[in-house]
């Protein structure tokens, strides 16, 4: 093999998360794929290339196991808001978006992920009123030229979030309830043609960005188009992933729908399978957990989001315990508000820790780590290929400065990577042996020019967004009464950090 196919690392300490270290040692690519690590001064073919790792720490790429694309351009615009509200928002938040705008936001978050050591992500993208071939072009694109990988997947429903909670509509007031009921989705059938589509024709490379199918929630998705989207999921080998039983509000509208769980329905439905992935997942019983254990199913633990939307925290300690395979994410940044993987882990952490006082079942940063690296990678379709530095994998790595303050000084790798890093050691990040940042910026984006753009088009979007904006907000106080009643309703399970009834007993500070 010539030796300009050949890269070696040297200089570096290379993480080995089950002792908690980083040792020196060299690595050696080839084409992509790391094909030895060895002690320092490992041999290399003759004309292989160096890359300097002086300093550095060596950590496989994190994974971003959830996130969409969309909210990208839409940050910062929403304070408390359940995720409820969010869904209503969502026409103001990421409406009226232009081609070029898929592109960009898609690039927006994929320059934040790679400047924070993130190197592929699950990415549920929307677009309405169907999912286009021109849009998850513009989507592909950007992963592409910014040097990441995704798993792209577009975000469908045949109802809108005001159909999809029984009583709802009825519950707004006479005045809006028209301007809703005006909001016309496509049918799952028009969704799913438009999804065949894109798969008979998809332009890219599957190594970096391939493509899965996303019903975005089951209550906005009929079950006739549920199982349908899985059976296309199962004929072009992908991911099937949606959102479960993400809130409250969801899971009681489910039970009472379907006289079962959302998890259990999914299940007569026949559509929990190894490529399916259930988003967030917090109000999960020890049965759902089981059954999606045992069909061989994931999760995408989201904590900051639920965190950030009052979801509640997921029992992910009961979920590694049942043998479910778990990863970590981020969700969209129009409601986790940024795509940091660094602190996704630390959060992942520390939302354990409130679940109970009893410390032996809380996560621990090895297990942490473990799901934002390997379960990720399970999660998105790509395991035994990214999530370890080893041989085999491919050469997707993160080179943190030992310099840093966060290093400073270096006591236990692993809890730091997990408690104390937040990004800021980033100093050089490889995608399948290729850097795409270096001293921390990424050098595949003019990042000047990106965020002119991102300003012009916010401020376009502002306004052709202004009566959407207006709806949106004319209309929170009586969605957030109603889905405040169902998430005050019994259920059999408790999952927010209070106790029961807090949330009831309690005055809100600010009207």
């Amino acid at each position: 093999m010539a030796g300009g196919d050949f890269q070696v690392v040297r200089g570096g300490r290379v993480l080995d998360a089950a002792q908690r270290a980083a040792q020196p040692a060299d690595i050696l690519i080839e084409r992509g794929t790391i094909r030895e690590i060895g002690a320092p001064g490992l041999a290399a073919p003759e004309n292989a290339r160096p890359v300097d790792a002086t300093d550095r720490i060596l950590i496989p790429g994190l994974i971003n196991a959830h996130t969409h694309a969309h909210g990208n351009l839409g940050k910062g615009l929403g304070d408390r808001w359940t995720l409820e509200l969010l869904l209503n928002a969502a026409p103001w938040i990421s409406g009226r978006r232009a081609q070029a705008d898929k592109y960009l936001t898609a690039l927006i978050g994929a320059v934040e992920m790679l400047q924070k050591g993130c190197t592929a992500c699950y990415d549920l993208f929307m677009e309405f009123p169907l999912p286009s071939a021109d849009g998850m072009a513009a989507l592909g694109r950007a992963y592409q030229d910014a040097g990441m990988r995704a798993v792209v997947a577009p975000m469908m429903a045949d109802r809108s979030f005001y159909q999809a909670i029984p009583g709802l509509l009825e519950a707004l007031p006479d005045r809006l309830r028209g301007e809703v009921e005006r909001i016309v989705y496509h049918t799952g059938d028009d969704n799913l043609a438009a999804c065949r589509a894109l798969l008979q024709s998809w332009p890219f490379d599957r190594e970096f960005v391939r493509p899965a199918l996303a019903p975005t929630i089951p209550l906005h998705c009929a079950d006739d188009f549920m199982v349908k989207a899985a059976e296309l999921a199962r004929e072009y080998d992908i991911g099937y992933h949606t959102h479960v039983g993400e809130s409250k509000v969801q899971a009681v509208t489910g039970l009472r729908k379907y006289g079962c769980t959302l998890t259990a329905h999914l299940d007569q439905l026949g559509i929990l399978a190894s490529n399916f992935v259930a988003a967030h997942a917090v109000w999960l019983d020890d049965d759902d957990i089981k059954r999606m254990a045992d069909r061989g199913a994931a999760v995408a633990h989201n904590p900051g989001s639920n965190m950030r939307l009052g979801s509640g925290i997921a029992a992910v300690r009961k979920m590694r315990a049942a043998n479910l395979a778990v990863g970590v994410g981020t969700d969209g940044a129009n409601c986790a508000d940024n795509q940091n993987m660094f602190e996704a882990m630390r959060l992942a952490s520390f939302a354990s820790k409130v679940r109970g006082p009893d410390h032996r079942t809380w996560l621990t940063t090895d297990e942490v780590l473990g799901m934002a690296t390997e379960g990720s990678a399970r999660v998105i379709g790509f395991a035994g290929k990214l999530g370890r530095l080893a041989p085999g994998y491919l050469a997707d790595i993160v080179f943190l400065d030992r310099r840093h303050v966060n290093w400073t000084p270096l006591n236990d790798v692993v809890n730091q990577l997990v408690h104390t890093e937040d990004g800021a050691a980033v100093d050089k990040v490889m995608v399948g042996g290729r850097i795409v940042v270096e001293d921390g910026r990424c050098i595949t984006v003019d990042l000047d020019r990106l965020s002119d753009q991102a300003a012009e088009a916010a401020e376009r979007l502002r306004g052709a967004n202004q009566e959407a904006r207006r709806l949106a907000l004319a209309l929170e106080p009586a969605i957030s009464a109603f889905c405040l009643g169902l998430a005050r309703a019994p259920y059999h399970i408790h999952h927010y950090g209070g106790p029961p009834g807090i949330d009831a007993a309690e005055p809100p500070l600010h009207p």
